[in-house]
């Protein structure tokens, strides 16, 4: 499934569902939950194409991701790109929360899904997708803007790779555990012709 960095402490509540690709022993999606200071970062990372080399690459990116996860998501994706120079690369989005003045700074290089479900049902829009830019970190780094949302408590956040088609909120019941979320979009909507990686983090601000 890939490396897990847990005790996201009270900011969120997450769950993750992976798979390989039939017949690879090992994925190249990868997935960091992280807390920092007032924060936590969330991530969604795809090793290029497949098995152990793809997984090199993205497990490189989750490291890196996972040591300075309080610095700005462009600062983060700059050093992926720096440490991946050498391998295949990898695509990835990434969420930073902040629970200071409630937001969520994202962004995205390449192919990795991420929408943003809001809980309040009289909110417009009522969901955010991020904005992917064309890319691969190691190897081609786009201009890289960051987005800024504010987010609110029960605000549903889920990274989905490649290996997930596309139309996976449809299905979605928000009220649903993440864990729970993240299963259900995995077992309905893999492609089953890549490594599959579903992350959901649903907010819930710092604790009263």
């Amino acid at each position: 499934m890939g490396t897990e960095y847990t005790n996201p402490a009270a900011l969120i509540e997450w769950g993750v569902a992976a798979r390989p690709l039939e017949g690879q022993a090992e994925s190249g999606d990868f997935h960091v939950v992280q807390p920092f200071p007032n924060g936590v970062l969330v991530a969604a990372v795809d090793g290029l194409g497949h098995g152990p080399e793809a997984a090199a690459a993205a497990r490189s990116a989750v490291v890196t991701l996972a040591d300075y996860a309080h610095e700005p998501v462009i600062s983060l994706a700059r050093r992926c790109h720096e440490r991946l120079l050498r391998t295949r690369g990898v695509v990835m989005s990434l969420a930073s929360f902040n629970a200071l003045d409630s937001t969520m700074r994202w962004l995205g290089v390449g192919n990795v899904e991420g929408v943003l479900l809001r809980a309040d049902g009289m909110a417009s829009p009522a969901r955010e997708s991020i904005l992917l830019r064309g890319g691969v970190v190691g190897f081609q780094l786009p201009a890289l803007h960051a987005s800024i949302l504010p987010v609110t408590r029960g605000d549903v956040l889920i990274l989905a790779t490649d290996g997930i088609r596309s139309g996976f909120v449809e299905d979605v019941t928000l009220s649903d555990p993440p864990q729970r979320i993240a299963e259900q979009i995995l077992a309905r909507r893999a492609s089953g012709t890549d490594d599959a990686l579903v992350l959901v983090a649903r907010y819930l601000g710092r604790e009263p």
